[in-house]
């Protein structure tokens, strides 16, 4: 929130720029220009802000209506972070430069965000000096809103789909995910390399795409001439397939290694194949070298990657590498409230923590659940309550009301890992078979409502045993990314009857 403006100062409003102005007196254009400039010089040696400077050299002057001064922004996104960081400073200053001004207002251009919304062929930059690829972008919006943005490369076209939806904006931020979120700002805002390679990872559906698609949209919003190149790992190996077949790598390696910013979803995938990880190797490197930024999703810790040779882990190691840990109850009742205001649809305050407490395997099936709900209510044009929330997801909540035995968790527990029944409720300390067996027993306490002495006669052991096994296991899932991905595992072979 501002502090020293009156809400009612700073407006947002998508009008013409042209229009006549009333109530008020256009102020001369190259007055009001320079000192605008002269704010903006003054907002340099008061901050520092490369940054900063390089948002308000998009920003013009338009004119001053009841003293305070309207200004053209490009897009929403630089509004909001003018409006957020920098709106205070500026009024500050520009009042030093002409005392009669007593308040900003913000108008968008209307041509500055056709980008995200509309049809558009955009040419980027030519690269020269490195090499001679020549870089045409065209962005095209889909009805389901997914945007397709075409990048051909010397002839060479490379489709990717970025969703619409998927922004900064629209990310809800909790506990678990926090950190990744406040780097992917990060690295997508701060023009300077930051971190690199950032390495977001996570089990499925927790948002790593999200985030992924996230940068993508704010790099090209606040940096539109560089190069983003963003890939699910299956179309990096599909153009290194086709480039095999038809004797062409050269024309690889000079699409992937001539961006300003690669970005490769799940990546994984390409780990296991030699060939391909060896040209990964090589592209990743070159890039690093010429301080092109580099990020990067899996499902697991870059340590954990199977299949991926040691120069590689570490080489990833070496930047950022942040875990998205499994949501919280109160993040994904953020999510729903956020999909209800969306939607602008009513639900019951009472079904929204229901599916927020029942529905916890990831954000991705939460937010299909929503979806399921919501278009069951408005095709057969039923009320959404508690009843209709029973009715239409019986099945997705038939899992998880389901209520496990510790013998079952026993049992799957040790088929996971390998182990005999046995194994589990015998004295042997090796660690291969009591860190399983404090898993189980922390999923006991997880997925039953016995008492904590009861878990522990199933395992041979008191109370207080059953006690220090779950606090070292909820210790260990805060940075343990393997054994997130057992317990996940687990639950889910338990819960598919597996």
């Amino acid at each position: 929130m501002l502090t020293g403006m009156k809400q009612e100062q700073l407006l947002f409003a998508q009008t013409n720029s042209s229009e006549t102005v009333a109530n008020g007196v256009q102020a001369d254009g190259s007055a009001l220009q320079q000192e605008w400039q002269s704010v903006c010089q003054a907002l340099e040696t008061q901050m520092g802000d490369k940054l900063a400077l390089r948002w308000l050299k998009r920003v013009t002057p338009d004119k001053v209506v009841d003293n305070q001064v309207n200004l053209c922004v490009p897009s929403p996104c630089i509004h909001e972070l003018i409006k957020r960081n920098y709106a205070d400073q500026i009024l500050a200053l520009w009042q030093k430069e002409n005392p009669m001004i007593d308040g900003l207002t913000f108008q968008l251009n209307q041509q500055g965000d056709t980008a995200l919304s509309t049809q558009t062929i955009q040419p980027l930059h030519t690269k020269t000096g490195v090499s001679d690829v020549s870089f045409v972008e065209t962005v095209k919006t889909h009805a389901a809103g997914k945007v397709e943005m075409r990048i051909d490369v010397d002839g060479e076209t490379i489709p990717c789909f970025l969703d619409k939806s998927h922004t900064f904006d629209s990310f809800v931020v909790g506990p678990s995910n926090e950190f990744a979120y406040a780097a992917a700002r990060r690295v997508a805002e701060d023009n300077t390399v930051v971190f690199n390679p950032l390495y977001l990872h996570a089990s499925v559906g927790l948002g790593k795409t999200h985030l992924m698609h996230a940068i993508a949209w704010r790099i090209k919003e606040l940096y539109p001439e560089q190069n983003v190149l963003y890939l699910t790992s299956e179309q990096f190996f599909q153009h290194f397939i086709k480039a095999l077949r038809h004797k062409n790598t050269d024309s690889f390696r000079k699409l992937f290694r001539d961006v300003d910013v690669l970005m490769i979803d799940d990546v994984q995938f390409i780990f296991g194949k030699p060939a391909s990880q060896e040209e990964f190797f090589h592209t990743f490197n070159q890039l690093i070298a010429r301080g092109k930024k580099i990020i990067l999703s899996a499902d697991t810790n870059p340590m954990d990657l199977q299949g991926i040779e040691d120069r590689i882990k570490t080489r990833i190691a070496q930047g950022l590498v942040v875990q998205m840990q499994p949501t919280t109850y109160e993040l994904r009742l953020g999510i729903l409230q956020k999909k209800a205001e969306e939607t602008r649809v009513y639900i019951p305050d009472d079904v929204i923590r229901y599916l927020a407490k029942n529905i916890t395997a990831s954000i991705r099936e939460l937010e299909g659940s929503f979806k399921r709900l919501v278009a069951h209510a408005e095709l057969i044009g039923t009320p959404i309550n508690m009843d209709t929330a029973r009715t239409v997801l019986k099945d997705i909540l038939q899992v998880y009301e389901r209520q496990f035995s510790v013998m079952e968790i026993q049992q799957a527990t040790a088929d996971y890992y390998g182990l005999r029944l046995s194994d589990l409720k015998s004295n042997r300390r090796e660690r291969k078979i009591a860190r399983p067996r404090q898993l189980a027993m922390y999923l006991a306490k997880t997925l039953t409502a016995l008492s904590l002495p009861d878990i522990g006669s199933q395992f041979g052991r008191d109370h207080t045993t059953i006690i220090h096994a779950v606090r070292t296991i909820e210790n260990l899932l805060s940075r343990d990314s393997q054994l997130v991905k057992d317990k996940d595992n687990i639950m889910m072979r338990m819960k598919e009857g597996v």
